[in-house]
């Protein structure tokens, strides 16, 4: 993992060479190993390493015969259709990320078909004049960019965009809708006027500090269920399941996992421990005396029948409080996800425990249906079936000043995209989800707090193989007796009893709401003095909110208008965080 960057100017100058720098001072928490720049024409790239794999050979910028440079952010790793002869330079060089450059000069810009893995990553070829941008197709590795009068610049962060002093902070009002309604942003646009997100799985050619050309792999494959038993489908999935995980745990540095207790996890840690000879270290949260179900028992006794070498970690309300602004300032890319917490309290005791490479089971929801409302959205609407997030976070509560609209326009949009011929009610549903909420919530999460603090994150089920297999499962195999993930509870029921794979699970649920009443009478007049929270909301109403959180929603609304005014200070009024919560709102 590694944060990279660059500018290429429009009047053909060469790149700022003070501006490149100021990128890589803002990205160097992503890269605290070591860093390189490349400046040729108009264009110059910088990139950090968080050294993962050749540790002593791996450097960046890489070069290839024909004069192109390449830098880059992820892993890469295998490739696919290429020749024995060019298998044999590859294997030679000091680094997968070679290996993009061979196929670009192959394939042009092709060359992503051939890629599998986890990736955002830049190319300058001099001898075309073009910058080449590509970003995984899931949208593991993010990468973000701007067009002004002067440049083209890309980054790894939009903040460091900003720090760069290349763009301003002005906020995209639909962009700022989309996050108080649906807790993360969709497509293209970020919150900031003007920063834009490379689409996963999407090339971009720039030319003369301008895009030129855009070409873009779809995630998913097309098509509707495939013909497939339970007795065929268990095979496909313990090979496909086995070839990613051994992928994704190859490291050169200790490497370890978030074990939550539920399906996902587990099945990733089942497949590691059958892979590796010594235990496999994991890492579970929980929360102390709240009324939230703690998942630390669950995944202790899976641990155990699995050998890990386990690690339990207390989240209390203190925590809460006082890591909040820390996460917030973290998000650049916001996501009002609480989520956050855990994941970045987790990616800080990983980091101290010496590991730099952290596997999860993010993605198994989205691609073996997991989650409750697809088991909703296949059902008839006069049965009870409903449309995905049809419902904003503050609809009815009559918080906001004015109403907002337009805030679903992304999902629908992503319906559209997805309604591909012969696909099920079922299948759109997780097509939509892989299409933003997976990138642009899950994944920024993930690459944020696990970046804060030098720590990779690998996602297996977010592989080729698998999500073509996965996806294109009989819904019967997805959901079968009210239960999502059914083909893999059925392998899990297989590999660890212990699990209890089919029976049913609690959902993972931070104790926000019941944090947030215990000070709401304290939070809310601090709130609604915010410039921020002001400006979108009714003063008074906000008040009478944190004064009585009574039901999920009201604590949702009420978490959400908590982080967006963390991060409205960190990110628009560029304050630093205070000691906890009170003292920075207070600030």
């Amino acid at each position: 993992m590694c944060g990279i960057a660059g500018i290429m100017t429009v009047d053909g100058s060469p790149a700022p060479f003070a501006q490149l720098g100021k990128l890589s001072e803002a990205l160097a928490h992503r890269g605290p190993d070591g860093s390189g720049q490349y400046r040729s024409g108009n264009t110059g790239m910088i990139q950090t390493r968080l050294a993962i794999i050749d540790l002593k050979t791996g450097d960046q910028p890489l070069h290839e015969p024909g004069g192109a440079a390449l830098i880059g952010n992820g892993e890469i790793y295998n490739y696919l259709e290429l020749r024995e002869e060019m298998a044999a330079v590859v294997f030679a060089t000091s680094s997968d990320c070679e290996v993009p450059l061979h196929l670009y000069r192959r394939h042009g810009l092709d060359f992503t078909r051939h890629l599998r893995g986890m990736y955002s990553l830049a190319i300058h070829d001099p001898a075309s004049a073009h910058l080449i941008l590509a970003r995984d197709p899931f949208g593991i590795k993010p990468l973000y960019y701007i067009e002004t009068a002067r440049c083209f610049a890309f980054a790894s962060e939009p903040m460091a965009l900003v720090k760069a002093g290349l763009v301003g902070t002005e906020i995209a009002r639909q962009a700022r809708n989309e996050l108080l309604q649906l807790q993360f942003t969709t497509g293209r646009d970020t919150i900031y006027h003007g920063i834009r997100r490379v689409l996963p799985g999407e090339t971009l050619v720039i030319a003369e500090g301008r895009v030129v050309e855009r070409r873009r792999i779809e995630p998913l494959p097309m098509g509707g269920p495939l013909e497939l038993s339970h007795h065929d489908a268990l095979p496909m999935l313990d090979s496909l399941l086995r070839d990613s995980v051994l992928l994704h745990q190859r490291s050169d540095v200790p490497y370890g996992m978030f074990l939550s207790g539920g399906i996902d996890s587990t099945a990733v840690l089942a497949m590691m421990a059958e892979l590796n000879d010594r235990p496999v270290t994991t890492f579970t949260i929980g929360f102390s005396h709240t009324h939230s179900a703690d998942e630390r028992p669950a995944a202790r006794i899976i641990a155990e029948a699995l050998g890990a070498d386990h690690v339990e970690i207390d989240f209390d309300e203190n925590d809460f409080w006082t890591l909040l602004p820390r996460v917030a300032a973290a998000m650049d890319d916001p996501v009002a996800d609480y989520a956050i917490l855990p994941t970045f309290r987790l990616a800080e005791v990983a980091r101290a425990h010496g590991l730099k490479v952290i596997l999860s089971g993010e993605g198994g929801d989205e691609l073996f249906a997991g989650y409750g409302r697809y088991r909703s959205v296949m059902r008839p609407w006069w049965a009870g079936g409903r449309l995905i997030r049809a419902r904003g976070n503050f609809d009815d509560l009559n918080v906001l000043r004015n109403d907002v609209t337009g805030w679903r326009d992304g999902i629908l949009a992503a319906e559209v995209r997805a309604n591909d011929g012969g696909r099920t009610r079922l299948q759109v549903a997780q097509a939509v989800d892989c299409a933003d909420w997976l990138p642009n919530d899950l994944l920024t999460k993930l690459d944020r707090c696990l970046m804060a603090h030098g720590v990779e994150g690998r996602t297996p089920f977010l592989d080729r193989g698998i999500a073509d297999f996965a996806f294109r499962l009989p819904d019967s195999l997805k959901v079968r007796e009210g239960l999502g993930k059914w083909l893999l509870r059925s392998w899990l029921n297989t590999k660890v009893p212990a699990a209890d794979a089919l029976g049913r699970k609690k959902g993972f649920t931070v104790p926000v709401a019941e944090w947030l009443r215990r000070r709401g009478g304290t939070l809310g007049p601090l709130l609604a003095r915010q410039p921020a929270i002001r400006e979108i909301c009714l003063p008074d109403a906000v008040e009478r909110l944190f004064a009585k959180i009574d039901g999920k929603r009201e604590g949702f609304a009420a978490w959400t208008l908590l982080f967006y005014a963390l991060w409205h200070r960190a990110h628009i009024a560029k304050q630093l965080p205070e000691e906890d919560v009170f003292q920075t709102l207070s600030a």
